[in-house]
């Protein structure tokens, strides 16, 4: 099993702004199977990393375009795809592919294999009502879109989103994991749970001050 990193660039659109962004796109899989999380902006360097696999799933964890922006492209490639996203997220979705329902809707405590790899999804609402976070134990790892980086929470300050809310996710669903628990964010440079969680009071001040 290993773990695959793409970085894809476009733009991040809503409430009537447009914003360049910088996605980092996960792929977790062995040589035969693949999954591909948060399908950003441009589908060939995605495919090029699926690099002949089957891709099984598609996970969205949040429906922010700059996160499912190609996740149809994907679909196209191959046959029998599943993007799954919460349902929480289906009116961002829809702002995006109107005609086109996701495959499978995701749910806090799901597991989701490939290989000999489990991970468990954990509904972290917050940036979005729909967020999610992926967590692979045995991989040491947890996937968390938009809802922590490296430094601090993610963006609360437009339509659907919540700053209290995102900090009880973070509080009660990402810190409460090992220390040495390597977050993969979407967007910018990786981190550790032991890293971030001495932070929170700040990250809390910083925002009432």
């Amino acid at each position: 099993m290993r773990i695959d990193h793409v970085v894809t660039s476009g733009t991040f659109e809503l409430d009537g702004g447009s914003w360049d962004v910088d996605n980092n796109v996960w792929l977790i899989g062995d040589d035969h199977d693949v999954i591909v999380i948060d399908p950003a902006h441009q589908a060939p360097p995605i495919i090029d990393a699926i690099a002949g696999r089957r891709l099984t799933t598609v996970v969205c964890t949040h429906g922010h375009n700059d996160h499912i922006g190609v996740a149809g492209d994907l679909v196209g490639q191959q046959p029998g795809v599943h993007v799954l996203l919460h349902p929480d997220d289906r009116m961002l979705w829809d702002d995006v592919y109107p005609d086109t329902a996701p495959s499978g809707e995701l749910a806090d405590g799901q597991e989701i294999t490939v290989g000999d790899v489990t991970l468990t999804v954990l509904h972290t609402p917050g940036h979005s009502p729909g967020a999610v976070c992926l967590h692979a134990p045995s991989l040491g790892t947890v996937f968390s879109g938009d809802t922590l980086f490296n430094g601090g929470p993610g963006a609360t300050g437009r339509s659907y989103s919540d700053f209290d809310t995102i900090i009880a996710s973070i509080r009660d669903r990402l810190l409460t994991l090992p220390p040495e628990t390597v977050v993969r964010t979407g967007h910018g440079d990786s981190t550790t749970i032991g890293d971030e969680a001495p932070h929170l009071d700040r990250w809390i001040s910083e925002h009432d001050a």
